[in-house]
């Protein structure tokens, strides 16, 4: 089981998206499971169960975990084939963000066209690795930093750009034989707290 797939398909995209299915895949993301067995979890039939399940499983979102004697049955025990599961822009492909079409740093929906973007391309970088059996080379940098003052966080974001500009103008070496192209995003945004409770609109700088 993969930790994380990412949807590409926008028929699969549907499915995942029915909130009986979508149940059905956290209750196999935790163990194989059985349409009988996942009937009581949710309320439905087995029939019903397993209608939902043969869908999931033709768009590749459950697979077939083992087999087992029931009484004079067989039943099938399936498994989610990742343990959570990304929708990709792909899916709605004709109006995915693109964050071409204006660019505007302090924007929150340009960062969202930017993240939108960088899921899709991740995605499919993901599936051709997992298809060409090779390893996917990626890095992340994942980090929180309090901001005393607004005019701190400016002045963070203003040697952030110098800083990793630089970097850029150093090793940047286009046209060169053998080399291959990397996009760059780094984003910064406030902490999205774990809580149910309203969270406060943030204050706007002045």
């Amino acid at each position: 089981m993969l930790d994380v797939t990412v949807i590409e398909d926008p028929a699969a995209a549907a499915v995942s998206l029915d909130p009986i299915r979508a149940r059905l895949l956290a209750e196999l993301a935790v163990g194989p499971a059985s349409a009988a067995m996942l009937a009581g979890k949710v309320g439905l039939p087995r029939q019903k169960v397993n209608y939902h399940l043969k869908a999931l499983e033709r768009h590749g979102l459950v697979e077939l975990a083992g087999e087992r004697r029931k009484g004079n049955v067989t039943e099938r025990l399936m498994r989610a084939t990742a343990a959570s599961y990304v929708i990709s822009p792909l899916a709605l492909a004709a109006v995915q963000p693109d964050p071409d079409r204006f660019r505007d740093q302090l924007s929150a929906r340009w960062l969202l066209a930017l993240g939108a973007r960088l899921v899709r391309d991740v995605g499919t970088l993901i599936t051709g690795a997992a298809k060409a059996r090779k390893r996917l080379a990626t890095y992340a940098l994942d980090g929180e930093v309090r901001f005393a003052s607004a005019a701190d966080r400016a002045a963070f974001i203003e040697e952030l750009t110098a800083g990793v500009s630089a970097l850029i103008r150093k090793y940047d070496a286009p046209g060169t034989d053998g080399g291959r192209d990397h996009r760059i995003v780094v984003a910064v945004h406030p902490t999205v707290k774990a809580t149910a409770e309203p969270q406060p609109a943030p204050e706007l700088d002045q």
